[in-house]
């Protein structure tokens, strides 16, 4: 039998019951049992106290009721390792109370709980029987006992309407507690699937894309360095005999190194955008300008700030700054629209330090479900390894934000 707690108030109690080091369904069972019993030994007492005279057990009755109450109490101790034998105790008990007291009409909570844990822990046939089998006979045998005792109409009729209530209204609370639950776990397993195809996408994606690059890197190169290393030698050739037609070919591989250098630059922009221009300039951190004002002019709230003296920067790293700081408002735009952003540049003489924050969407602008991330955010991150550098990306304290992407530069990097 399945002993794993569903209900809202198992979690509530078992999580009390956690604390002092109650493990197991029995031991966390026999403590609520245990609860139960002396709350109901109080409830009972006091009854009998306030019943009038007349209607009062006879004294030598009295504990007996009491007995019978923990006794029934602690039977919900096996209530999800014995369900059965708890259901046909509790059962046996309220019978018994019925007989020594008809008229007390004595009764605890314990069927009640019994009845949702049928609901909550056994298939929907399994509990219909076994909480239906526990009606008829409770109904049956205190409306027997009661008529044989000589009690009332009114006593009977209680006896047969309370345990059909009873069990029956507990039951149904089980079967919507089980149901629930079960609706959790699927959305909880959805959840985890779709998080699980994401992630698949994001890689699938990167994983594309760098076999692209390597393609790409890998004509460009073999295209342009061919013909360079045949120049090469023929200028080898040349050095002696015709000192003009070496110098003609050592401006042509100068030229030419030049436009292979351009071309890798233009490989080595990771996603370049669809409606970007394959034959125009790769831009650098010296065009970042040209982005806040194209941004502007679409409606957002950019502005650009700059610190420190700009110095040259190696190819893929000038490359992957302007692609970072594009993407990074291209997000901000998408994901909190009408959001100021603020793109900063840092130069310093080990490498330069983007950040790109946005605040939260303005109020009562039309709001995307998500959030940053997604393949932008893996593509960022394979330009800032691309280049040696650091991305970190997260929420800031406003509600916000912010790509931060330092790209450390060495000396001899920075003087090229």
């Amino acid at each position: 039998m399945d002993t794993t707690p569903v209900t809202s108030a198992g979690t509530w109690w078992d999580a009390r019951l956690s604390r002092l080091r109650l493990h197991g369904p029995l031991a966390r069972d026999t403590a609520l049992a245990a609860v139960v019993a002396v709350v109901m030994v109080l409830i009972a007492a006091a009854t009998i106290e306030l019943v009038p005279a007349d209607a009062a057990p006879p004294s030598s009755t009295a504990p007996w009721l009491l007995v019978l109450v923990v006794v029934q109490s602690l039977a919900l101790a096996v209530r999800r390792v014995a369900l059965v034998a708890c259901v046909v105790a509790v059962v046996a008990t309220q019978v018994a109370l019925v007989a020594l007291a008809p008229d007390l009409s004595v009764r605890t909570i314990t069927a009640a709980v019994v009845a949702v844990t049928a609901g909550t822990h056994l298939p929907l046939g399994r509990a219909l029987r076994l909480v239906g089998g526990a009606v008829v006979v409770e109904t049956v045998g205190a409306t027997l006992v009661s008529a044989v005792r000589g009690a009332g109409t009114d006593v009977l009729l209680q006896n047969a309407v309370s345990p059909v209530l009873l069990w029956g209204a507990s039951l149904l609370f089980g079967l919507y507690l089980a149901a629930r639950q079960e609706r959790l776990w699927l959305l909880e397993e959805r959840a985890t699937r779709l998080e699980q195809e994401r992630d698949a996408r994001v890689q699938a994606a990167v994983g594309e894309e760098r076999a692209r690059l390597a393609r790409e890197l890998h004509d460009v190169a073999a295209h342009h360095l061919s013909g360079m290393v045949v120049q090469a030698a023929a200028v080898e050739r040349l050095v002696d005999r015709d000192p003009e037609a070496a110098r003609a070919g050592a401006v042509w591989l100068r030229d030419q190194g030049r436009e292979t250098l351009d071309n890798l630059r233009q490989v080595v922009g990771l996603l370049r955008d669809d409606d970007g221009d394959p034959l125009s300039p790769v831009p650098g951190v010296g065009a970042l300008g040209d982005l806040v004002r194209a941004a502007r002019e679409l409606g957002g709230d950019v502005r650009l700030e700059e610190e420190g003296s700009p110095s040259p920067l190696p190819p893929l790293a000038d490359v992957s700054v302007y692609r970072v700081a594009q993407q990074s408002v291209t997000n901000a735009r998408q994901h909190a629209p009408g959001a100021p952003v603020r793109v900063r540049v840092v130069h310093q003489p080990t490498g330069v330090v983007l950040e790109v924050d946005n605040g939260p969407a303005a109020q009562g602008a039309a709001h995307p479900t998500g959030q940053h991330g997604g393949t932008g955010l893996a593509v960022m991150r394979e330009r800032a390894a691309l280049v040696g550098g650091v991305l970190e990306a997260g929420p800031t304290e406003n509600g916000g934000w912010r790509v931060r992407l330092h790209v450390p530069v060495t000396e001899t990097e920075g003087e090229r």
